[in-house]
């Protein structure tokens, strides 16, 4: 192998998202582990009720064999929160793309793994007619949502306020368009 091969690795294949699948939750659940605190995380028990929900359209991505960060979201209403700890509930006529918990494995931050899980969660969404995104920030992530095109929404049900209080203080409902859906 000549001298200015060895110098110059081969850069890695772009990363690729694809369904998560239970194979998958230990993995998972590292990144969730090192990503948020404790009141945060959420058990095996919980993400397996969630993958066999109808809804459910989460997607992982690997790097080097391992899941580096996935996305858990589903088909839902704009206007209802599933709470912390909470089933993947199916809506009869969806309208939203659910985002419920995203993470990246703090080693590979910054290579923008959330923005390809991110592009391929809208782009399913929009051709599947859903018309609106929405999550709840929480640990001060308001800002990096708002930058995704988000912006906070009232929730006028007392049922889904009180599901968004699940996350406890400072936590925001946010809901952004999909545009060509």
């Amino acid at each position: 192998m000549p001298a200015h091969a060895r110098s110059h690795p081969l850069p890695s294949a772009p990363p690729r998202a694809r369904p998560l699948a239970a194979a998958d939750l230990p993995g998972l659940l590292q990144v969730q582990r090192a990503c948020y605190g404790e009141g945060f995380e959420e058990s095996h028990a919980v993400f397996l009720r969630r993958l066999a929900s109808p809804a459910q359209c989460s997607l992982a991505l690997e790097r080097d064999g391992h899941l580096g960060a996935y996305l858990a979201a589903y088909r839902s209403l704009r206007g209802k929160v599933t709470p912390l700890h909470g089933d993947f509930e199916a809506a009869e006529a969806p309208d939203t793309l659910y985002l419920h918990d995203m993470a990246v494995a703090p080693a590979l931050a910054g290579q923008g793994l959330a923005q390809v899980l991110l592009a391929e969660a809208w782009a399913t969404a929009r051709s599947e007619g859903l018309r609106h995104s929405a999550l709840v920030s929480v640990q001060g992530s308001q800002g990096y949502w708002a930058r995704h095109g988000y912006a906070p929404a009232p929730l006028q049900d007392a049922a889904q306020r009180a599901r968004l209080a699940t996350y406890g203080e400072g936590a925001v409902y946010m809901v952004r368009a999909l545009p060509g859906a």
